[in-house]
């Protein structure tokens, strides 16, 4: 059975392979863990909340309407949490949509959200993840629609946390040239490292990035996955690095920091103006292994 749903979450196996399937849990529409010929290629804190009494930490949780806190207290997103409220509310499930490639679609809309989320942000709105799984590639596609008579402004991510071995050994190519703030240190300037390595806390918004650029994460000269892009024209990357994670009570183990890095594709340097009855929507597909690529300016 290539989808199964259980009261919590959705299992999707891959129709060639048994042992290479996603689970997505339905709090959130997180995916939780993608086993690829068995082996986990997501990071999940060992502490994540999985009961839906907050938002999960690993997997890929989804952020709208606003990414980070609102800093400007007049903006309509302001009175919401952290990253919004799409990875701390329970999806509807909404079926299988077709059988090769396995593919479902979850749905988020007012109907979903409590009173006191609908009283901070009463826009009249539909979202609907679509996921997909097939061989190497993982595919999550989020279509947005104004379903009302006011416009209205939202950011959107995949904040997606890979499972590596070794931080130390990870490098992230194809961003050199491109303009980048580094939330460490609230400077922008352009990044000049032809792959980016880590030794430290890491937190840089990678600015319109080109959607030809294929982000790869790759470890000691492999290629573990490439990283394509739809209308999303941001990449966060971030590790937390000790200190960070240490103050994180979700995420352990506390170390767990060398294993994991996040490299989000969004749409969180500016924010998406939808007007009434408009959609707009966006997409991450993930593949695993391949050739290393290099791309800068000159190929653009």
């Amino acid at each position: 059975m290539p989808v199964e749903e259980l009261e919590d979450k959705v299992i999707i196996t891959d129709t060639q392979d048994a042992s290479t399937k996603l689970t997505i849990l339905k709090y959130g529409a997180t995916v939780i863990s993608w086993q690829h010929h068995g082996e986990e290629k997501l990071w999940l804190s060992k502490a994540a909340k999985l009961d839906g009494s907050k938002p999960v930490r690993g997997g890929i949780p989804l952020v709208f309407p606003v990414f980070g806190k609102q800093k400007d207290v007049n903006h309509p997103t302001a009175k919401l949490p952290q990253h919004g409220f799409a990875r701390n509310n329970t999806w509807e499930f909404l079926g299988q949509t077709t059988e090769s490639p396995p593919t479902v679609q979850f749905g988020l809309g007012p109907e979903q959200l409590d009173q006191d989320t609908r009283s901070k942000w009463p826009y009249d709105f539909t979202l609907i993840l679509t996921v997909s799984i097939a061989g190497d590639k993982l595919i999550e596609k989020i279509e947005v629609e104004n379903t009302g008579s006011q416009p209205f402004e939202f950011n959107w991510l995949f904040h997606t946390y890979y499972h590596v071995e070794d931080i130390t050994d990870v490098l992230v190519n194809n961003l050199v040239d491109v303009p980048v703030f580094d939330q460490l240190i609230a400077e922008q300037y352009t990044e000049k490292a032809p792959a980016i390595s880590f030794h430290e806390e890491f937190d840089r918004i990678y600015k319109n990035v080109n959607q030809h650029r294929i982000i790869q994460i790759i470890d000691k000269g492999k290629v573990l996955f490439n990283l394509h892009r739809t209308n999303l024209q941001d990449s966060v990357v971030w590790n937390p690095w000790l200190k960070k994670a240490e103050g994180m009570g979700d995420f352990e183990p506390k170390l767990g920091f060398h294993n994991m890095v996040c490299v989000e594709p969004g749409h969180v340097s500016s924010m998406v103006v939808l007007p009434p009855k408009e959609k707009w929507s966006g997409e991450q597909e993930i593949v695993i292994g391949g050739e290393i690529k290099v791309q800068s300016n000159i190929y653009e």
